[in-house]
């Protein structure tokens, strides 16, 4: 029950997150939006490292704390393109949650906080 929560979590702050970014009207162009949004799941080249090293590499882009730091971070140095990068940022990370892709255990990419990828 707590897993459907969390991935119900998730989609609220996608929802959100892409809203913000929207409502931000960011600088850039439509298809630099979906390349900065698809960014975050280049740490998964941590693993070329090991399970290990590649889980944390992974887990620190993909907590919320990383897009939220970034907004934060715009929008006290009044740097709009920061701001739309934070809510692209978090509103990926609520978008892995919401289809299952969790946080990842040092055990392997597949071994996620919300369960197993590709049961």
């Amino acid at each position: 029950m707590a897993i459907g929560w969390q991935r119900v979590e998730g989609a609220l702050i996608f929802i959100g997150a892409l809203a913000m970014f929207l409502w931000l009207d960011g600088p850039q162009p439509w298809w630099a939006a979906v390349l900065l949004f698809f960014a975050p799941d280049l740490s998964f080249a941590g693993y070329l490292a090991g399970p290990r090293v590649g889980a944390v590499i992974y887990n620190v882009v993909h907590i919320y704390a990383f897009g939220i730091v970034i907004g934060a971070l715009g929008l006290i140095l009044s740097v709009p393109v920061m701001m739309a990068l934070g809510a692209l940022w978090l509103a990926h990370s609520g978008f892995d949650r919401a289809l299952g892709y969790g946080l990842k255990l040092s055990t392997g990419f597949q071994h996620t906080h919300l369960g197993r990828i590709g049961r």
